[in-house]
């Protein structure tokens, strides 16, 4: 009897620290109803109802910041622009740099290493 009294008050004060540290940390955009001096003293006057409170009321939680975090996919404002148009300058440009490093992994694909004799000088 006495142990689990003890076990039931241990956790009544960490959940009691933990909704008043909870509380003290969180941003003053993310708290409803009172300011954080008041819920903060809510929640040491009325220990474990006033954590409760808290969590219930005071409390903005994710579902309540209207922020989401959205993939590009599947995000219609970015599917939605129009993709910017190269110009002729650009494409010769980018076909020339193609080329050029087609050239160069040909040139590494021949003296790749296939001989067991060395490298070569």
């Amino acid at each position: 009897m006495v142990k689990g009294l003890i076990v039931l008050i241990v956790a009544a004060v960490a959940f009691v620290v933990f909704a008043l540290v909870d509380c003290l940390t969180s941003d003053r955009a993310r708290i409803r109803s009172l300011n954080k001096g008041s819920w903060a003293l809510v929640i040491v006057l009325l220990p474990v109802v006033g954590g409760i409170l808290w969590f219930l009321l005071g409390r903005v939680g994710q579902a309540g910041t209207g922020r989401r975090t959205v993939a590009p996919d599947d995000d219609p404002d970015f599917l939605g622009r129009p993709a910017q148009p190269v110009s002729d300058a650009d494409r010769e440009s980018l076909d020339e740099r193609i080329r050029l490093l087609e050239e160069d992994l040909a040139e590494h694909d021949d003296d790749g290493p296939t001989s067991t004799r060395g490298p070569k000088k």
